[in-house]
């Protein structure tokens, strides 16, 4: 049961390790949903500006109203130079937060009389578009609860202020609670995405990308402005006759083992492995095109196979053939490099003493 608490007040309901999986995402979904708000921050407070400025009753207030335009906007601006999964972002997010509160704390001392609506509102709305550690909403909560009602103890009439605390006390808690609950819900469902993204960006056999991550990922590589890379396509030698010597669950016992064996050579995030179809995988090297490098690799990956891709009969090797495209910021996208690899990797079978070649 405490691991239970734990795991809801700490990591939004799920484990830590799921938790930090999808925090960047959770990270970008703030992001995005208080850019949007800060937006509607600065029209609200726009127009309160514009109404104080013919009705008696909010004319105190305008100049709030005028500083939390400027601030909204001053977010907003921000917001626009932040990346979407930054600390930095998220920190903007409680400072506007604390911004809010502050407002509904001066908008209440300008009405002693009356009890703290505003400030209320904002204890039980704020937790509801807020995804982070429950426990760090639950901080911002009570410690703007505690500094409102020290606050208002020397500005509000007793019997008013008396009745703040019972509501802002109880709301506080049900702000606390209501964020455990959004929290829990919302990762869940990044959890659920990521989970069925995975499965779809997957190679069944291999646990490799698939045709279709492999092109996504490559294709926004080199769409996005880099002018360094290195293609690595690579091809079973006579597999066709590994599957009729041996029969289909050897052939793919191979491309497991291939898999595996790219899955562990393969692991930095400069690195992309996939599995392009049949005994054809990818491999792609972001950032460098350098000749030298390319054959190392394509070296080493030769070297690993013959002696980690075994068949039934112990005398008989695995080989594979690579063929290589270097990517100098010329192509346009994928299909454009991939056609030179491709050829690459023809030449490369057309000779049995080189099982790999760079595409001229």
């Amino acid at each position: 049961m405490l691991r239970t608490i734990r795991n809801y007040y700490f990591y939004s309901g799920i484990e830590k390790d799921a938790y930090n999986d999808i925090k960047k995402d959770a990270y970008v979904s703030n992001f995005e949903v208080w850019k949007i708000l800060h937006f509607l921050m600065a029209a609200a407070f726009g127009v309160m500006c514009v109404i104080s400025l013919f009705n008696t009753l909010v004319k105190p207030n305008r100049p709030l109203y005028l500083a939390g335009f400027l601030y909204s906007v001053f977010a907003i601006y921000l917001f626009f130079k932040l990346k979407k999964d930054s600390l930095v972002g998220q920190l903007l997010i409680y400072l506007s937060m604390s911004f809010l509160f502050l407002i509904g704390g001066f908008i209440s001392q300008n009405s002693p009389t009356n009890n703290a609506v505003t400030f209320i509102v904002f204890l039980l709305v704020m937790p509801m578009f807020m995804i982070d550690k429950p426990f760090f909403m639950t901080i911002e909560l009570c410690a703007a609860a505690a500094v409102f009602l020290i606050w208002m103890h020397g500005v509000k009439p007793y019997d008013v202020w008396r009745l703040d605390l019972y509501n802002v006390t109880s709301y506080t808690i049900i702000g606390c609670f209501l964020n455990v609950i959004a929290n829990s819900i919302r990762i869940r469902e990044f959890v659920l995405t990521r989970k069925i993204k995975t499965q779809k960006d997957t190679d069944e056999m291999t646990g490799l990308k698939n045709k279709g991550s492999l092109t996504r990922e490559i294709n926004a590589f080199l769409t996005g402005g880099n002018d360094k890379g290195i293609m690595f396509i690579l091809d079973v030698d006579r597999f066709k006759s590994i599957n009729d010597t041996y029969g289909h669950d050897v052939g793919d016992h191979v491309i497991i083992q291939l898999g595996r064996l790219l899955e562990g050579r393969f692991i930095h995030a400069h690195e992309i492995a996939g599995r392009f179809g049949g005994d054809e995988f990818i491999v792609f090297i972001k950032d460098t095109d350098d000749p030298d490098t390319a054959r190392e690799i394509a070296s080493d990956i030769v070297a690993n196979v013959s002696k980690s891709v075994t068949l039934p009969d112990k005398a008989k090797t695995v080989n594979i053939s690579i063929g290589i495209a270097l990517y100098h910021g010329h192509e346009k996208n994928y299909s454009e490099l991939f056609k030179k690899a491709d050829t690459a990797l023809y030449q490369a079978k057309a000779d049995p003493q080189n099982r790999y070649y760079i595409y001229e």
